[in-house]
């Protein structure tokens, strides 16, 4: 039932969410004026038949301004008969609003899709174009991120990766270099540096424990390498271990250890409010991802970071510090399209080396394009750092696959840990039994 996507040897694998709303100016599709019978400059100067309006949807509200005003008009210049309506909504309510989408007249033509287990429901019930013959160019990304691209029945591909994701924790420098602190190598030194910060007054980690989706990334910064990484995902998936296992139940405890670090009532702190804090330089880490690094270059662009692999506990079951990482989402082609040859224009363009730099560039995003690099210098650290020792974000690549899921149901036992509701222990019954309900070890 499930396919180990992650080697422990995958140093070089390339494994790698403002409210919103359709923009007031987008061409109304009811109107028949609208994207009908215009004539416009073609690219090779002849004129269009007529001009076709894309919608296209994302649950990145904070990517909108740069798809909108950056991304989308270097693709509309090469292709002026097509206008791309980029719309993004709210992360929490994306999957339901993109299910209800493309089973209707007005959904999008092209959308962002997640990975692994979420990704399925939509190939199953047949919402979107297999794309193995429509964008060939995908067989040449890496194997491993394909993996959250395809479908589990029929091996096909149904989406172009748009963006891999790496845990770490940030780090504010200033904070760091006023208490004379450095990045800790050992876990002593991990803790030396919170107590120091706290005894200085200043918040030590930005956690915020009310949305339940942060909290599977949380543990994972703080206790891969302690239950084990990459190696632990091999015994899990094989069968040879299972999550009540005494180190995957230590790294439950590690974040108990820590909870004092973390603001006072972590459970009551939104994850939008755990941004501000950081932000507004009131906390000196954050435990986050790569998908974080945009944001908080744009809300505070005087402040600068650090990244950082929390190192193990003595007696993990790694002695290095890794960084988890998984496919974050993918392109998807609706196949309720009412302008599939359009569409297939875009979805091809969104598999080139132009736009993966874009989103390198732009977005801060790691794209899986081959030939992209990465000029921003912290960027390049995490991405070093992810091939030096590399491991998957578990319960996301593996777990996602069923009812209920992995994250959900390390998001919601990490949030008992912090209310005192339950022991570790509990926690990872919790989780195996949960995952037992659907998951069969060696299938």
């Amino acid at each position: 039932m499930q396919r180990r996507i992650f080697a422990a040897t995958a140093v070089s694998s390339l494994l790698l969410l403002a409210a919103c709303a359709p923009s007031s100016d987008a061409p109304d599709p009811a109107d028949e004026d609208a994207g009908q019978n215009q004539t416009q400059d073609g690219a090779d100067g002849e004129e269009c038949a007529e001009d076709v309006t894309l919608r296209v949807w994302s649950w990145r509200t904070e990517d909108a301004d740069v798809y909108n005003d950056v991304i989308f008009p270097a693709f509309e210049e090469q292709n002026p008969c097509i206008t791309v309506d980029f719309q993004a909504f709210v992360n929490t309510e994306y999957n339901q609003i993109l299910q209800t989408g493309l089973t209707g007249s007005d959904g999008p033509d092209v959308a962002q899709v997640r990975s692994y287990g979420l990704l399925q429901p939509l190939v199953e019930g047949g919402n979107l174009v297999a794309l193995d013959d429509v964008v060939p160019e995908v067989s040449e990304f890496d194997e491993t991120i394909l993996a959250g691209a395809k479908g589990r029945e029929d091996g096909q591909t149904y989406g172009v990766p748009f963006a891999s994701q790496t845990l770490q924790m940030y780090y504010n420098t200033a904070i760091f270099e006023e208490h004379g602190l450095e990045e800790p190598t050992t876990w002593d030194e991990f803790i030396e540096v919170n107590q120091t910060l706290a005894d200085a007054g200043v918040t030590p980690m930005s956690v915020g424990g009310l949305d339940a989706w942060m909290m599977p990334i949380v543990h994972d910064i703080l206790g891969s390498a302690q239950y084990g990484g990459a190696q632990f995902e091999e015994a899990i998936l094989a069968g040879d271990t299972d999550f009540t296992d005494p180190a995957y139940v230590d790294s439950l405890q590690t974040v108990v250890d820590v909870q004092e670090y973390m603001p006072e009532n972590v459970v009551g702190v939104s994850y939008t409010e755990s941004q501000v804090l950081f932000t507004t330089e009131q906390a000196a880490m954050f435990p986050g991802g790569s998908f974080e690094l945009a944001f908080f270059q744009a809300e505070n662009p005087e402040m600068e970071l650090g990244v950082f692999q929390v190192p193990p506990p003595p007696g993990s079951a790694l002695d290095q510090s890794v960084t988890p990482a998984y496919a974050d989402g993918n392109w998807g082609l609706s196949a309720n399209s009412a302008h599939p040859e359009e569409a297939e224009t875009l979805i091809q363009w969104l598999a080139t080396e132009e736009f993966g730099q874009l989103v390198a560039n732009e977005l801060k995003q790691f794209s899986p394009v081959p030939g992209v690099t990465f000029e921003d210098p912290l960027m390049q650290e995490m991405w070093d750092l992810y091939q030096e020792s590399p491991a998957p974000y578990l319960h996301l690549v593996n777990f996602r696959y069923g009812d209920p899921s992995g994250t959900d149901l390390v998001g919601t036992g990490v949030q008992q840990l912090f209310l005192g509701e339950k022991s570790p222990a509990e926690v990872a019954a919790d989780v195996q039994s949960g995952l037992s309900e659907w998951f069969t070890p060696g299938q």
